[in-house]
């Protein structure tokens, strides 16, 4: 009977994660029991999960209206609304123009709720496993459409908001419960991160002082080469069958953006932990297939001896050979600064860049590919500095944040990290792609945005009146 009392402190340990945690201002509690249904269902359902965000929205709107109107980074998102909605007056085309609002208004909303919602990096952990655990259905999907020809009932799309493709959409690449291989390859590569970052920090309590990152012998860390504790085998068992999975799954997108994003974060992990047989194995890798790819020959022969094909030829293109020129992200990329040098004030307003890409090219395309040059041809140059200028600032800040070592405490900053990466990773992939016309992606990148915003602005707070007070 010994084990009935070792599997009830098991129980209590995953609590967290099994249950809605408890928020630090009671007044807040069934706000944030309502954000963490919401984004569990989220990824899935999004109709359905939506109804718990948009009601954990609507509470911290009506509960927190004057603290919302007292911060001064929410008067420059209400003046880029402004600024959204009359340079929509004078779009090429008005109607599509604001139409296209639907895609930054609501979300900006949901930046300043959920930037209240989240305080503390305890909350950072607990979304964490929220958004990491849902992947596990998706990467089931997205293997049994590829390799079984899974196929979902075009019935159910009304309610589930998506159908699933037989052998991906496009044919061969994985786009299980999304529209399209590269938007599941953003989701995904999200997730990653995140689950990754969770990985390391479990990994972190088991690992010896030689492995571990630099400082943690100094702030009294002890290592455990010799065995790992019963209760917290589950965890890194499922932590590591889940950033597999996703890990295999990004690379049957066929992204290249989301694998070069996924490599670039084990980078940033193994650099910011000091694990340096880590980064020279990441960047052997990553070096032997862009040789292979790029380099010069005989080197690269040999290679590509060694080195999949599936990988290097993707790179460089050869698995899509003769693309139209008006397909190309340069063709489009070019077009889009043309349109902006053409109106460089307020932009020809937002959805404008298909029709009129599709007047010039006969080629109709959603976006450009780089979620700058849409926004600078669309809004114009001033609203697209201003909202790169007020994202950027909220990212900085995080930076600031953890350089500083302002973490409350030091094996928070880690989760902090993942965050500030799966967020740096979601605007290096809108340089080559434009991911805001996904609401479940756009949807998590302005979680984690909100997400590093509250944690800093609680924990200044915090800190502020430490700081008078010695």
């Amino acid at each position: 009977m010994k084990f009935l009392p070792s599997l009830r402190s098991r129980l209590r340990s995953t609590s967290f994660i099994l249950h809605t945690s408890r928020h630090p201002e009671p007044r807040l509690q069934a706000s944030w029991n309502c954000a963490q249904i919401g984004l569990f269902i989220f990824p899935l359902i999004p109709s359905l999960g939506g109804v718990g965000l948009g009601l954990a929205l609507l509470t911290v709107w009506k509960q927190q209206y004057r603290t919302i109107m007292r911060r001064s980074l929410n008067w420059g998102l209400a003046i880029l609304i402004v600024w959204l909605i009359i340079s929509s007056g004078f779009a090429f085309n008005r109607s599509e123009a604001f139409l296209g609002l639907a895609n930054f208004l609501p979300f900006f909303l949901f930046f300043v709720a959920f930037s209240i919602l989240i305080q503390t990096p305890a909350q950072l952990r607990q979304l964490a496993w929220i958004l990491v655990l849902p992947s596990v259905p998706m990467v089931i999907l997205g293997f049994g459409q590829l390799f079984w020809g899974w196929a979902g009932l075009v019935q159910l799309q009304p309610v589930l908001g998506w159908v699933l493709e037989a052998k991906g959409s496009p044919p061969g690449r994985m786009s299980s419960a999304f529209m399209y291989a590269n938007t599941l390859g953003a989701y995904l590569q999200i997730v990653f991160i995140l689950g990754l970052g969770l990985w390391v920090e479990e990994a972190k309590k088991r690992l010896p002082l030689s492995l571990a990152s630099p400082g943690d012998e100094a702030k009294g860390k002890k290592g455990n080469a010799s065995f790992f504790p019963f209760r917290f085998t589950w965890r890194m068992s499922f932590l590591s069958f889940v950033v597999m999975g996703n890990a295999i799954a990004l690379i049957l997108t066929d992204s290249r953006n989301a694998w070069a994003i996924t490599v670039l974060s084990c980078l940033a992990f193994a650099l910011y932990l000091g694990w340096h047989w880590l980064l020279a194995v990441v960047a052997a890798v990553a070096t032997s297939v862009l040789w292979a790819a790029f380099g010069p020959s005989p080197v690269q022969q040999w290679l590509r001896a060694i080195v999949p094909a599936f990988f290097w030829a993707r790179l460089t293109d050869q698995i899509y050979p003769d693309r139209p020129l008006a397909t190309l992200r340069v063709t489009q990329w070019h077009f889009a600064w043309f349109m902006t040098q053409e109106r460089p004030w307020t932009g020809w307003g937002l959805r404008n860049f298909t029709p009129l890409y599709e007047a010039h090219m006969h080629v109709w395309l959603g976006h450009p590919h780089n979620l700058f040059l849409m926004l600078s041809a669309e809004t114009g140059i001033p609203a697209t500095l201003l909202f790169c200028g007020l994202v950027g600032w909220v990212l900085a800040q995080g930076v600031l944040f953890v350089a500083n070592g302002s973490s409350a405490l030091p094996q928070d900053k880690l989760i902090f990290f993942s965050y500030l990466l799966a967020f740096g990773g979601c605007t290096v992939f809108n340089t080559v792609d434009v991911s805001l016309f996904d609401l479940r992606v756009n949807t998590l990148g302005w979680l984690l945005l909100s997400a590093i915003w509250g944690v800093v602005y609680k924990q200044r707070a915090i800190a502020i009146p430490r700081t008078y007070s010695n």
